[in-house]
């Protein structure tokens, strides 16, 4: 495990902590949307209900993480992930739409807060030369939960005939029980005291790291995880809609699409992690960008069941490819501020779920105003562009890029 390192206890629990809570989230995220049609609410209305988390967690983040760095990141994860859990335990005692909305915004601050502590602890306890392959695993374990928990969840409405509170109570169990592995077995934060800064080790080194004085900005870094978060999820939410107008296929047809994607994402998510770390970490980052022009070309060419299938699992092995190496990078970035590693990783984040919303926004834009074509073509322009800012904007190889993190008042 862990790109061939020895299995490391706190690494375990983190990864079980990753499989737990996302097992929870795919409950929620498949039973949240049926339950407030259920209560009566309109189509759009649902939409701007499920975004909701996101956002206020992609907005928070940046001092969330601050937060974790002075209480310490597995003091704030454990508060984060026991907040979550109760605020899940309170979908089933609501019937109030509005609730709805309250307990979304609710679990968006929980998400601000445990998303930077969890990737700052991969960062501190992940071996420092397999971190690609410490992300892998993670990313591997929450994208294997989040589809078993969607299937689970529409098991358990069946079998309940539709019964929402005991689902909300099942995915309240699977969320809290990572509380006990992360206080047990992971360690409390490495760091050391406030205001020490201390370089990472180098991970693919030529010359030694720039002084503190001559670091660049955290921003281009920022920049480079929205475009390509921006461009990967483009057609998140909207792929279902895409593969049956577009693609001819039934709705059936498309969930086994997504089943065979989880099977994708299982096998290259390590083997990913593994070329990021001991062949190249950029070639990895770029296969995200190629895997959505080559994808989204299929999709335009081949609207079929094949051409869906194929060019479905090219994505997912983008993704699949992208988060190891995003995870490496990120750790290294933080490395070189560990005071303020969770406040480095909250604004990382925050760039990504940033992508992660602007995308679909742009995508359904483009949609409805020119039609599939021109949605598939910007994507794969896009996808160049973030190729080309990041040989532009990114120094060298994106080895050694030691942030100047921005001030409170100035993120």
């Amino acid at each position: 495990m862990m790109g061939g390192s020895k299995v490391s206890p706190p690494m375990l629990a983190i990864v079980g902590e990753a499989f737990l809570s996302r097992l929870a989230f795919g409950i929620m995220a498949f039973a949240i949307p049926l339950y407030a049609r259920s209560l009566g609410m309109e189509l759009v209305h649902i939409a701007v209900l499920i975004s909701v988390n996101t956002a206020i967690a992609m907005v928070i983040k940046p001092w969330a993480g601050s937060f974790a760095d002075r209480i310490g990141l597995k003091r704030s994860a454990v508060v984060a992930i026991g907040a979550r859990s109760i605020v899940i335990l309170l979908f089933a005692f609501t019937g109030v739409l509005w609730h709805l909305f309250a307990l979304q915004t609710a679990r968006g601050f929980a998400k601000s807060l445990r998303d930077p502590s969890m990737s700052a602890l991969i960062a501190e306890h992940g071996d420092k030369r397999a971190m690609a392959s410490a992300f892998a695993w993670y990313k591997t374990a929450t994208s294997a939960a989040g589809a078993l928990g969607k299937a689970l969840a529409g098991v358990l409405l069946t079998s309940t005939a539709s019964n929402y509170p005991q689902v909300f109570a099942a995915a309240f169990l699977f969320s809290v029980l990572p509380v006990i592995a992360v206080w047990h077995y992971v360690p409390g934060t490495l760091s050391p005291p406030a205001n020490a800064v201390k370089p990472a080790a180098p991970i693919e080194s030529e010359s030694p790291p720039a002084s503190r004085d001559a670091r660049p900005s955290l921003w281009p870094a920022m920049g480079f995880g929205f475009l390509v978060s921006g461009t990967a999820n483009m057609l998140r939410g909207l792929f279902p809609i895409l593969a049956t107008e577009y693609g001819g296929l039934t709705a059936a047809e498309t969930g086994i699409l997504y089943l065979l994607a989880t099977a994708v994402t299982l096998t290259a998510g390590p083997m990913f992690g593994w070329l990021a770390d001991n062949v190249s970490r950029r070639l990895v980052l770029m296969i995200r960008s190629i895997a959505n022009i080559v994808a989204s070309a299929i999709y335009w060419a081949f609207p079929s069941y094949p051409g869906f299938l194929v060019g479905k699992s090219v994505d997912e092995a983008g993704k699949a490819a992208f988060n190891p190496a995003w995870g490496s990078l990120m750790a290294e970035i933080s490395g070189y501020d560990i005071a303020r590693r969770g406040r480095i990783m909250g604004c990382l984040d925050a760039a990504d779920d940033a992508g992660s919303i602007a995308g679909p926004l742009l995508a359904s834009l483009l949609w409805s105003v020119w039609g599939v074509g021109a949605l598939l073509a910007v994507r794969m322009g896009l996808a160049i562009v973030a190729e080309a800012y990041a040989a532009l904007v990114l120094p060298g190889t994106m080895r050694h890029y030691p942030p100047d993190l921005p001030r409170d008042s100035e993120t």
